[in-house]
């Protein structure tokens, strides 16, 4: 059985630029996210008009789960790619993450979206889903799921990170970030 989690929406009183200047700065590596080892990027592509960039990850984070399921898998550390669209147009973020290590048996994928507030400009919304699939660990595949959805669960700390490099952000000085425009060359 697929476990499945929705996080509640998130509201961040800050406009969505600053929250994405926020968000770039948690990577290479982050230490506020410990289970987070570092990532390297695969591939980075801005459109010609600067209205969209694609960046692809591939993540590297700790297995936290038991000492007798990492034994079954046979891993301590596992690779995600993760897929970022920002349209700074539409003033989105989408994050898709899926599991590289171990996806013959084991299917963990995310989804995160940042978007404008649809009643304030100014404000951040972010939303996060994620499922775990195990499809086939010695008859484990139940207990496996519970547990990787718990520790899943456990470890989602996006809220205090964007405030972190935030309030970081703001220390420099910076506190605003002027909106994308659509430049007259480019139409």
């Amino acid at each position: 059985m697929v476990q499945k989690y929705q996080s509640p929406v998130r509201v961040y009183k800050y406009p969505f630029e600053m929250v994405m200047a926020a968000y770039e700065r948690r990577f290479p590596t982050c230490p506020m996210i410990p289970l987070f080892l570092g990532s390297e990027v695969l591939s980075d592509v801005t459109s010609d008009d600067g209205a969209t960039r694609v960046v692809e990850r591939r993540c590297q984070v700790r297995v936290d789960a038991p000492q007798f399921l990492k034994m079954v898998v046979g891993l301590d550390d596992a690779y995600f790619i993760q897929k970022n669209t920002l349209s700074r147009r539409d003033r989105t973020l989408v994050i898709k993450v899926q599991n590289e290590t171990y996806n013959n048996r084991l299917i963990v994928t995310e989804t995160c979206c940042y978007s404008v507030h649809p009643e304030n400009e100014s404000w951040t919304c972010f939303e996060q889903s994620a499922s775990v699939n195990v499809t086939s660990l010695f008859g484990f595949e139940t207990i496996a799921e519970n547990i990787g959805m718990k520790q899943y669960i456990a470890n989602i700390q996006p809220e205090e990170v964007i405030e972190f490099y935030l309030k970081k952000l703001m220390s420099e000085g910076v506190t605003s970030i002027p909106r994308w425009i659509t430049s007259t060359h480019n139409l």
